[in-house]
C-alpha cells in the first residue's frame, strides 16, 4: 500500500483529505518488547500524520479485557497503544471485539504458560477451544453491565 506506520512513510499522503481513520494495524511479531515498540511507535506515528492532516476522528481495533490480560506482552501493548489514543486530543473510539481470542492460542503459546482472566493456568500442550469461551462470555457480560 506504501504506507508503513512504524516508519511514517507514506502516513501523510494516505490521510490527506480523511474525515475518519480506522485503525486495525498490528504487530507482525508477539515477543514482548517488539509488539510493544510496534504499538507504541506505530500508535504516535499514525496520531501525529492524522493531526497533521485534519482528521476529525480515530477508531482503534482492540480486545476485549486487555486491561486484565497484563500477564500476556501483547496486551500490555494494546493497552499502551489505547493509552496513547486517550491522551491524544483527536477524538476516538476504541472498539473492544472478542474475535482477538482466535489468538489467544499463538499468544499463550510465547510462553510456557498463560493465565488469562481469571482461567486456570494453561499451557500450549492442554489447550482447549472451550476454556477460551467461558473469559470472553464473562468479559462481555460485565462490560454491558458496565456500559
Amino acid at each position: 500500500t506504501g504506507v508503513n506506520t512504524l516508519t511514517g512513510e507514506g502516513l501523510a499522503e494516505a490521510l490527506t483529505g480523511a474525515d475518519v481513520v480506522v485503525d486495525v494495524s498490528n504487530s507482525p511479531s508477539f515477543e514482548d518488547t517488539a509488539v510493544l515498540e510496534f504499538f507504541e511507535t506505530s500508535t504516535r506515528n499514525i496520531l501525529r500524520a492524522e493531526a497533521a492532516a485534519g482528521v476529525g476522528h480515530h477508531v482503534a481495533l482492540s480486545v476485549v479485557g486487555t486491561e486484565r490480560l497484563g500477564e500476556s506482552g501483547y496486551m500490555r501493548a494494546k493497552t499502551a497503544q489505547e493509552k496513547l489514543i486517550k491522551s491524544s486530543p483527536i477524538p476516538y473510539t476504541i472498539v473492544h471485539a472478542t474475535q482477538f481470542f482466535e489468538f489467544a492460542k499463538r499468544i499463550a503459546e510465547t510462553r510456557r504458560t498463560a493465565t488469562w482472566s481469571g482461567s486456570p493456568t494453561c499451557s500450549s500442550s492442554r489447550w482447549r477451544r472451550t476454556t477460551w469461551r467461558l473469559p470472553c462470555a464473562r468479559s462481555v457480560r460485565e462490560h454491558r453491565r458496565t456500559g
